[in-house]
Parts: C-alpha cells; sequence; structure tokens
C-alpha cells in the first residue's frame, strides 16, 4: 500500500517545483523570524531572494547540532512559545540537550509521514504494533505511535525494559508488529527463547527498527531469530523524529519524503556537494516545519543516495543504511574504523553470538583496539583448541578487512551489556590511560 500516492509517485520535475517554492518561503521565513539564521546569511552575504534555484541552497550556511545547544532552549524556534504544543528533546549526555518543539499541524504532518513509512514496510490496520521505544523525550517512541495510530494499527505502547513482561504481551496480545532497536530486538529474542518460547510460533510479522545503525547482516539474525521482516526506518529529532525515510517491502533503500526534506550529500572534510553513488555525510532542509525549521542540518549520518525509481512505484530518492557517523569512526594506528564494518564481519561468523563491544585505550603514543566477542552457548564448550581457532579467524578476517591487527577476546555467552535503547558498542578509555 501507497500511503500518499500523489507524493509518493510524483514526476521529478513536479517535486523540483514544490521543493524550491517550499525552500523559498522557508529561507524567508526563519530570515524573519529566526536571529541566528539572519546573521548567519548575512555572515555568508546571502539573502532570502537569492535562492532562485533549488542549487542555490549550496549558497546557505550549515547549521549544526553545536547552534542547537548554544541557541538553547528556544532560540531557534520560529514560532512564539504559545504555539507550541509539543516540546521533546535529545539526551543530552554531553552537556545540554538539543531540543525540538513542533505546533499542531507540525504533529499532524509528522504523525501523516510516520504513517508513510508504517505503509512503505507493509503495516496496515490489521497490525497490533508493540512500541518498544521508551517514551519521554526521545521522539522514536511518540512518533512511531501517532504514526500507526493514523495508518489504523493497534498500538501497545509497551515502552522499554521489562523484557519477559514484553514476551507475554506479545502472546497475549497477538502482536503482529515490532517497533524498536535492532540490539533489542536482538535480546528480546535471546530472552524469548530463554522462557522456551518458539518465536516461529508468535503472530508477529514485521518488524520496524531503527534509532541505531545496523547491518545487513544484523538484519538477517534478527528476521531468522524472530521469523519476520525486518525493515529500517530513519529519523533524527531535529528534523522531525522519525518519519524521515523508511524501507519499502523490496528493502532496496530508505524512500526519503522529499516533499519535506531537502536532502545533499557532502564531502564531511570540505563540505562540498557529491553526486549520487558516493558516500558522504547526509544533510536535510526542512521544507514545512513551522517550530523549527532547519537550513542545511549537518547530521554527521554517512550514507549514499540512489535517484533511481523504485521497483515498488515510488519515485522519491533512496538512501542506503547509515555506515556510520562521521564522530563515530575510530582512528587506530593512523587507520579509520567504523563500528559497522567490524559487526559485518562478527555477524558472518561461524559460533558468534550477534553482541559485541570495542575496548580503545592508549599504549604509549599509539591507540589499541580491542574487540570483545560473545560466543554462543554450543561453542562455550571447554574446547579450548575450538575457541583458540575462531579466535585467530576472526582476528585474521578483520585484519584482511580492516587492515588493522586488533585485539580478539572472546567471553562467556550473556556476559557484555544488553541495552533497551540505543546500543553503546564502544568504550573509549584512551582519557583515562
Amino acid at each position: 500500500m501507497i500511503w500518499d500516492k500523489e507524493m509518493e509517485t510524483i514526476k521529478r520535475e513536479e517535486l523540483q517545483k514544490i521543493q524550491l517554492e517550499r525552500l523559498q518561503q522557508t529561507v524567508a521565513r526563519v530570515y524573519a523570524k529566526v536571529p541566528f539564521y539572519r546573521q548567519a546569511f548575512d555572515k555568508a552575504g546571502v539573502r532570502p531572494e537569492d535562492i532562485k534555484a533549488l542549487e542555490d541552497v549550496r549558497r546557505l550556511p550549515f547549521t549544526t547540532k553545536d547552534n542547537l545547544r548554544d541557541n538553547y532552549p528556544f532560540g531557534m524556534f520560529a514560532v512564539p512559545k504559545q504555539e507550541l504544543v509539543r516540546i521533546h528533546a535529545s539526551s543530552g549526555t554531553t552537556g545540554k540537550p538539543t531540543v525540538v518543539g513542533y505546533t499542531r499541524n507540525d504533529l499532524e504532518v509528522w504523525s501523516d509521514l510516520v504513517a508513510r513509512i508504517v505503509a512503505l514496510a507493509g503495516g496496515t490496520a490489521e497490525d497490533v504494533a508493540q512500541v518498544a521505544f521508551g517514551y519521554g523525550l526521545f521522539t522514536g517512541a511518540f512518533g512511531l505511535h501517532y504514526g500507526l495510530e493514523k495508518i489504523g494499527a493497534t498500538v501497545v505502547p509497551a515502552s522499554t525494559g521489562n523484557t519477559e513482561k514484553q514476551i507475554m504481551l506479545m502472546q497475549d496480545f497477538g502482536t503482529t508488529i515490532l517497533v524498536s532497536t535492532p540490539s533489542y530486538a536482538l535480546y528480546m529474542a535471546e530472552v524469548a527463547e530463554q522462557m522456551g518460547i518458539n518465536t516461529s510460533r508468535l503472530p508477529l510479522r514485521l518488524g520496524l527498527f531503527g534509532s541505531e545503525a545496523s547491518t545487513e547482516e544484523m538484519r538477517r539474525e534478527i528476521e531468522r531469530r524472530w521469523n519476520i521482516i525486518a525493515t529500517d526506518n530513519y529519523g533524527l529529532s531535529e528534523i522531525i523524529g522519525p518519519g524521515v525515510s523508511g524501507e519499502c517491502h523490496l528493502k532496496q533503500g530508505m524512500h526519503i519524503a522529499e516533499d519535506h526534506f531537502l536532502v545533499e550529500v557532502i564531502d564531511p572534510q570540505t563540505g562540498e556537494p557529491l553526486p549520487y553513488g558516493e558516500v558522504g555525510e547526509l544533510v536535510f532542509t526542512t521544507l514545512t516545519k513551522e517550530a523549527l525549521p532547519l537550513i542545511r542540518y549537518r547530521t554527521k549520518d554517512l550514507s549514499v543516495l540512489n535517484p533511481e525509481p523504485c521497483a515498488c512505484g515510488r519515485t522519491t530518492v533512496r538512501m542506503e543504511k547509515i555506515k556510520g557517523r562521521t564522530d563515530d569512526m575510530l582512528i587506530i594506528k593512523g587507520v579509520n574504523v567504523f563500528p559497522s564494518q567490524i559487526e559485518s564481519v562478527l555477524m558472518e561468523m561461524e559460533g558468534v553470538a550477534p553482541h559485541y563491544q570495542l575496548v580503545v585505550t592508549k599504549k604509549g603514543y599509539l591507540d589499541e583496539l580491542e574487540i570483545k566477542v560473545e560466543v554462543k552457548d554450543e561453542w562455550f564448550t571447554g574446547r579450548f583448541k575450538e575457541l583458540e581457532a575462531l579466535e585467530h579467524s576472526i582476528t585474521q578476517k578483520l585484519q584482511s578487512v580492516l587492515s588493522l591487527n586488533a585485539k580478539v577476546r572472546l567471553v562467556e555467552p550473556r556476559s557484555l551489556t544488553r541495552f533497551e535503547g540505543k546500543a553503546k558498542r564502544v568504550l573509549d578509555l584512551r582519557n583515562n590511560c
């Protein structure tokens, strides 16, 4: 089912006309309403009337998360506080959170966009959807909740935690859609198996996963453990929350809601635009947001754009799975390493459980990487030669992929921390050395 056939199958020429009109309106509004943007535009020597074509967006300055924090809490808003009907915020683990707000119309648009990604994945009004995101200032739970309701699905707002109860609710309520992070979906499957539940006999058929990057290997493991179709969706609080893009049943990239978001890919080092097909940092400009319109917001997420129409009938640009973040990249002995590269290797190895941790330390002037890897129960039998062979095999495979000799340490089943929200795979101890 296509939720908004007019916009999801629109011809590119018509879409670009809509995008340009909305871009011009947004630029004029932020220049008039947001002091930060007026100052930034003036410094860059550009005025709203200079935006005559979509390519002119490149004349506008970037917006960063630091800009939002510097204007905490409401300095970036384009409407007075009395027009806000909802406020969300990031976790703020590295200082002040980034605050985002919504007008009543923003919430309507948000719900509609999430309904779009639910329909993309194959969700319908017949489904029972269990939302295992944490409810609160985090946008994920409420975003998916209202979008699922919009499409007519029955929503179970389970939130995170109490995993055995989550499994019970799945059984008793007949849950058909699971909404969670990929890592929590794997942990839930592990708990279900410990409870003696055959997950393939549950009515669960579809997973809507987001909030953290995951590899294709992780997807296949989730699908195997739950006997479901696992789909990705993408969003970030600063732009709107979930609803920016999502996969259709073909799983050939996430369709971006281009009538609401103008997307670019740039070289993260130079800021220069990159052509379709090249890996770069995603940059979004909101085209319809009222409370918090953002111009050229740098996401730090690395991906690739594909402009070709999809076999599902949709014509909007698709983005590949997030390959990593510019701020997640580890530089070990001069080699650039992304956790996703390591995950891809580990998930292909026989005997390895889908749980790992990267520990970064400093020895003298050099950084050292240790990879803790859980082994499956059937491999943790005390036969040390087999474990040594597995450890050696992982080390050799990582060496060939990363061009880096990392230390691999096998650990007992269920010994690494499980996460109900975003998984924290990297433990950086360099400042403690």
